[in-house]
């Protein structure tokens, strides 16, 4: 049995409104429908690994309002254990996504209590060293998940870093830390400084930082797939499961926690990126973020028809 893994992120209220098309400049459409589902890429990542199998432990924070009791149920009820998950006064971190037909949305982050800390509680540095691995986002301020990631480090614990949540570049001090850093190919563009638009070019970019101490480089590429940069050896390319795509908000999301439960769980390069494009595919399929993580049983069903 695999140690637990320790997520570290944000957790978020998704108001969505669904529309046919982004508005122009100035100008107002209608929308067809809005709701509020779970997620924050924190919370959807740990929602993810707990249904994929792997005994999770969530660190992260909610307001004092009406989106906090919703959201730590909704953990709670996706297997994620949740005594780690702090509250603060003000609001709980809030996104509102439109959702275009065919799936692709746009996203506005208001971070709300995920920005409201300066270091991971106690409680968390001292479970680290009983995790088999880390997972950080950068939705949660970065001196937060330098602390998590030196914690691991000094442990001995694999750290997995999903780029997405801010603009801003990676510090310096804390690439070496970092074992897979799993971009997509604009935050891999951002953080390198280096066209992305060739798999050459991508392939380029994420050897630039392994030059400057990162590992193992998990570039997600939408409908091209995947690809893995090991810090040592070929990379891999892994297509994606053609399926219909319903809503890709929190897919990347599931791609990422997806691929740490493989590692966790000691499988091969190749098959770790089989998994997490088929625990994608399924994801895409379904509204919402968090209530859109596939199960197990369902991801093992579709690797095993091919």
């Amino acid at each position: 049995m695999p140690a637990p893994l320790l997520v570290l992120g944000s957790v978020n209220a998704d108001l969505y409104v669904a529309i046919d098309r982004l508005p122009e400049r100035g100008e107002t459409i209608p929308g067809r429908d809005t709701a509020m589902r779970p997620g924050g890429k924190g919370a959807n990542q740990a929602a993810a690994a707990a249904r994929l199998g792997i005994a999770t432990w969530f660190v992260g924070q909610v307001g004092a309002d009406n989106h906090a009791a919703p959201l730590r149920a909704a953990l709670v009820a996706s297997g994620v254990e949740t005594a780690l998950l702090g509250a603060t006064t003000g609001e709980t971190g809030q996104a509102f996504i439109l959702l275009q037909r065919g799936g692709e949305n746009s996203i506005i982050i208001v971070p709300g209590a995920n920005h409201a800390w300066s270091e991971p509680p106690a409680a968390a540095i001292a479970r680290i060293g009983h995790s088999g691995a880390v997972l950080l986002q950068r939705e949660v301020p970065e001196i937060v998940n330098r602390a998590a990631a030196r914690a691991a480090a000094a442990a001995g614990v694999p750290v997995v870093l999903d780029a997405g949540g801010a603009d801003a570049p990676l510090p310096d001090d804390l690439l070496p830390l970092i074992t897979v850093l799993s971009p997509n190919e604009t935050e891999l563009a951002r953080l390198s400084g280096q066209a992305t638009s060739t798999e050459a070019e991508v392939l380029a970019a994420a050897r630039a930082l392994q030059a400057r101490g990162v590992g193992t480089v998990l570039v997600k590429l939408g409908a091209r797939g995947s690809l893995l940069v090991p810090a040592t050896g070929d990379p891999i390319r892994q297509d994606i499961f053609r399926v219909p795509v319903v809503d890709t908000t929190g897919a990347g999301d599931c791609f990422t926690a997806a691929y740490t439960v493989a590692l966790l769980e000691g499988q091969t390069e190749l098959q770790r990126l089989r998994f997490s494009a088929a625990a994608a595919a399924l994801c895409v399929q379904r509204l919402g973020a968090m209530p859109s993580m596939p199960a197990r049983a369902d991801v093992d069903a579709l690797l095993a028809a091919g």
